[in-house]
């Protein structure tokens, strides 16, 4: 017990900010190059700046999968085929909608009054 006592208290550690959103357009702007361009040094600054995205506490599974899919596709090929290029781009388009912050709330607040109970069809006033 006395051990316990001992230990100095740590604070939690914090998260890491939230991808503001002109990043997640940079990457999505990179992705989409990869993806017309395919070449290396697009498809490597694409994967680059994804990579660390994959660990962020904050982000929800839609968003880290549109992540890891660019940073393990956004690779030059051989050919640039059209499923490739689909694959690419359709992580590109799915980064903002999945991975922007949110800033509504799910739960109603609990001021809101429900709507009061109609009776009949409302069809006569004061009825």
């Amino acid at each position: 017990m006395g051990l316990l006592l001992a230990m100095p208290l740590q604070a939690a550690p914090k998260d890491p900010p939230y991808p503001t959103l002109d990043e997640l357009r940079e990457l999505q702007l990179l992705t989409f190059t990869c993806g017309r361009e395919n070449t290396a040094e697009s498809c490597n600054k694409a994967s680059a700046m994804a990579d660390p995205l994959m660990d962020h506490p904050r982000l929800g599974a839609n968003c880290k999968d549109a992540i890891w899919t660019i940073r393990e596709r956004a690779k030059p090929a051989a050919t640039n085929s059209y499923e490739r290029r689909e694959t690419i781009n359709r992580a590109g388009q799915d980064l903002i909608p999945f991975c922007k912050l949110q800033n509504r709330t799910v739960v109603p607040s609990k001021k809101e009054e429900k709507p009061k109970e109609k009776k009949g069809f409302g069809l006569i006033q004061g009825s």
